[in-house]
């Protein structure tokens, strides 16, 4: 016997959240969907959408609030618009992350999220935040720091981020231009404890691991990965800042780095975000390249049905190891979807940035 949308929502409440809590969810908003009921549909897909975004199930986000935001034209009595204009950031902070939704798709939804703040009394503060954060995901680093100076020349107001996330995308911005000092100086007051949320520092961690190791902070920096890689371990949506922790082990202490990749490659097989699975790719394929250069052989040991496998049968047997011709169908596998990122985003920075590992 098929169970009510209350007896599922009852379920929904004991469980972690996860991708168990997302599958009750999805079936509650069927089972509401059978019964017409807009309004328990409603809110079982925004529960989907808060849950699947910071949980690492981006796509279920999208699918999600895209019925929502219909829902909500249709029937804007029924709802509250405070809570759709604040997720409506969620589905912005990663929109940028598939590369077959295109430019002018992510163009409108910004322009749309503009219009919908303003009618209801918002400023351009946090539009121009956002088309920061796409830019700067898009390799358009240049022009990304042109908004974030107009977004830092505006008051906050009720939609603004909290003060580490904007914080946070700061540090992002210096990283991506490369300068380690300004990266440092921007992650000073959340490394400090002074700024934190529900994903910071997690996420401003693996940012400043290089710099501080560049710049000859190495036991700063041996402390901050120790600490931040126990904020982000178990967490799929962290899958991107895994890669870089990975990646930081490549130039400290690899064979720590290759216990990361072994437990974390399981879950980037079927991850639903294609930029963060490129870059787990990307980062660990400079680890494996520099492993596969050690005088033993080294074998990553990954599950017997990983596709970067397929015709390597005996090569974990030889005296090399696996660690170079993994290394190599990491790398093609990264640079595939670098291509989609680039031609979508109208340049070369993701093969460029993969190249330069």
């Amino acid at each position: 016997m098929s169970k009510s949308y209350e007896e599922l929502m009852d379920e929904v409440y004991d469980l972690p959240d996860g991708l168990a809590k997302i599958n009750l969810l999805e079936e509650a908003a069927r089972v509401a969907d059978l019964s017409n009921d807009i309004e328990s549909a409603y809110e079982a897909r925004s529960m989907i959408v808060e849950n699947a975004t910071f949980n690492g199930y981006p796509m279920k986000a999208l699918v999600a609030f895209s019925w929502i935001l219909g829902q909500y034209d249709k029937n804007q009595d029924l709802f509250d618009e405070y809570d759709l204009l604040w997720s409506y950031k969620w589905i912005l902070d990663k929109i940028s992350c598939f590369p077959d939704i295109p430019l002018t798709q992510i163009d409108e939804l910004l322009e749309d999220m503009r219009k919908r703040y303003k009618e209801n009394g918002y400023s351009d503060r946090t539009y121009y935040f956002y088309i920061s954060v796409n830019l700067l995901q898009q390799g358009k680093v240049e022009e990304a720091g042109e908004y974030l100076k107009k977004f830092r020349s505006m008051e906050d107001d009720l939609m603004s981020d909290c003060t580490a996330c904007e914080q946070n995308r700061l540090v992002e911005y210096a990283a991506a231009v490369g300068d380690d000092e300004a990266t440092l100086e921007a992650a000073k007051p959340i490394l400090k404890g002074k700024m934190t949320c529900g994903e910071v520092p997690h996420v401003t961690i693996s940012k400043v691991l290089l710099p501080l190791y560049r710049l000859g902070q190495v036991e700063e920096a041996e402390k901050q990965q120790k600490k931040g890689y126990k904020l982000i371990k178990n967490n799929l949506d962290f899958l991107q800042h895994q890669g870089e922790h990975i990646y930081y082990l490549s130039k400290t202490d690899p064979f720590k780095g290759l216990e990361l990749l072994e437990r974390h490659y399981p879950s980037m097989l079927g991850h639903e975000n294609p930029f963060d699975k490129m870059m787990f790719l990307a980062h660990s394929s400079a680890l494996l390249e520099l492993l596969s250069g050690e005088s033993v052989a080294v074998n990553a040991r990954l599950p017997e049905s990983s596709p970067h496998l397929d015709g390597m049968i005996g090569q974990a047997a030889g005296s090399k190891g696996n660690a170079g011709p993994l290394a190599a169908a990491f790398r093609e596998d990264a640079l595939l979807l670098a291509d989609r990122f680039d031609r979508r985003n109208g340049n070369s920075y993701y093969r460029n940035y993969i190249q330069s590992l």
